[in-house]
């Protein structure tokens, strides 16, 4: 057993509604999340949906609240999260805990809030964080003065502040090579 848990945060029919929704990014982070959940789930790790509950089309009754399209997977365990970060009010903490993973692989929308919130707040809580920002999906943003930053700046920029910081930055293959290793090391030990 390798302790690790994959988190996959925010992945929500809400984001379609919005009206920064790109659709043609949707294919690359579909293939490279889908990939990382298949490679999760061949070597049993646990797969962890997280969602973001507020209003609009991320109030529960809203009907969007639920897995984009794209994903089959069965996972583990579902939270709901009424903040940026997945472990604070949403009891995954909890159970995290109490299935002995000490190891988050982070996955999932808005690169920059969501999931840097949670390899932030993973780290300061004692977790070993992998965040594999291939399987992360943003959106470009304007800053006030102006200058739009692009979804690959944004993406760049998260890798710069958590890197040897906060999380192992790791593309899928890296991340699933790192699960690899582990186990051999689990196994050895």
């Amino acid at each position: 057993m390798t302790h690790s848990a994959l988190l996959i945060i925010d992945v929500q029919r809400s984001f379609e509604q919005k009206d920064f929704w790109q659709p043609e990014v949707l294919p690359d982070f579909q293939h490279s999340l889908s990939r990382l959940i298949d490679g999760c789930a061949i070597r049993n790790i646990p797969l962890v949906d997280i969602f973001h509950v507020s209003q609009g089309p991320f109030a529960l009754d809203s009907g969007f609240v639920v897995p984009m399209a794209f994903l089959s997977h069965q996972p583990q365990a579902t939270f709901y999260k009424h903040v940026h970060n997945s472990l604070t009010e949403s009891g995954l903490d909890a159970w995290l805990r109490e299935q002995s993973i000490t190891h988050l692989i982070i996955s999932g929308m808005r690169t920059e809030q969501c999931c840097e919130t949670t390899a932030r707040v993973a780290s300061d809580l004692g977790y070993r964080v992998t965040f594999v920002s291939e399987a992360t999906l943003t959106f470009p943003m304007t800053h006030a003065n102006g200058r739009v930053f692009s979804a690959a700046e944004i993406i760049q920029r998260t890798e710069l502040v958590l890197a040897d910081r906060f999380a192992r930055i790791a593309d899928v293959d890296g991340a699933l090579a790192e699960l690899d290793k582990l186990a051999k090391e689990t196994a050895a030990a």
